[in-house]
């Protein structure tokens, strides 16, 4: 279920810098990386995989397995 209203026409950011610019207005009012992803995609159109080049990765635990004897 899509949290933003489809009726109302949200502004695109389709341009690299508007995008940072974007991200830069945001941050003072998130605290998480998810909030970020969930504001970005309310509030505005956007290219995603744009959105995630700028955004750092989140990258996992490393788990390492158990050593053999």
């Amino acid at each position: 279920m899509l949290n933003a209203d489809p009726l109302v026409p949200r502004p695109k950011l389709v341009n690299a810098g508007l995008l940072a610019r974007a991200l830069d207005g945001l941050r003072p009012q998130v605290a998480s990386p998810v909030e970020m992803w969930q504001r970005l995609t309310d509030q505005y159109v956007v290219d995603l995989d744009a959105v995630a080049a700028l955004l750092p990765a989140d990258e996992p635990e490393t788990r390492w397995l158990p050593a053999r004897d």
